[in-house]
């Protein structure tokens, strides 16, 4: 299985939030990110939304998002754990995907739980108003929200059968998806870790760290899978 985070996606276009050039650089996430200064002020958040959105319609997959899609065909990749809101793994044509943070494809009613594809909603007019007149939000993971169950339930259970886990530009550092490569451990699992920087993982957990960007160690790995192949 693979864990993947913000480092995978950085190639894309989509900075890191955390980085020099992300959004928590221009917008304080204690009023902008955690779903009570959402339902305070909907409109002020959807101000940070509305460039999250720009940001996410502009990236397309990268190489690394193209070969963890190959590493699936080949019956490699059995799951993959995303905490990235991007959807670019399931364009570069990945099908078992678990969205642990949620989805930018789909609005949601805040007040009646409705949900609307993203294309289907002008944001002219902030906040984006559902039928019902509750204020529609991206279908996505504030922090003060729990995980989905369902994504939470499917990552655990991955993780505790797992006997390889890739883990792609995250720190996981952050609770609950810290969780998922510390399972994985318990129960026996070799961890590759592919990130540019060591991480809190890379001194405690994994078992081998490539030291580049993802869109070079992946492909390079399909690139080594395809040559055994015709050895």
């Amino acid at each position: 299985m693979a864990l993947t985070g913000a480092g995978i996606s950085v190639e894309s276009g989509i900075p890191d939030f955390r980085s020099a050039g992300g959004l928590w650089s221009k917008y304080d996430p204690m009023e902008f990110a955690y779903i009570e200064s959402f339902r305070a002020n909907p409109a002020k958040v959807w101000k940070m939304l509305v460039e999250l959105d720009e940001i996410l319609l502009r990236a397309d997959p990268n190489p690394a998002h193209r070969a963890m899609a190959e590493l699936e065909v080949r019956g490699i990749l059995k799951a993959l754990i995303t905490q990235n809101v991007d959807s670019l793994h399931q364009r570069a044509g990945s099908t078992k995907v678990v969205e642990f943070h949620g989805n930018n494809r789909t609005l949601r009613c805040d007040s009646c739980g409705q949900r609307f594809p993203r294309e289907a909603i002008s944001l002219q007019s902030l906040p984006p108003r559902c039928p019902c007149r509750g204020p529609l939000r991206p279908d996505l993971v504030f922090f003060g929200e729990a995980i989905p169950g369902d994504a939470y339930r499917q990552a655990m259970a991955a993780a505790e059968k797992c006997d390889f886990l890739l883990v792609v530009g995250t720190s996981a550092s952050v609770a609950p998806a810290s969780l998922i490569p510390r399972v994985a451990k318990r129960n026996g699992a070799f961890i590759l870790e592919i990130n540019p920087v060591a991480s809190e993982l890379s001194h405690h957990l994994t078992d081998y760290h490539i030291a580049e960007a993802a869109g070079i160690a992946l492909p390079g790995i399909v690139a080594a899978l395809e040559k055994t192949d015709h050895s």
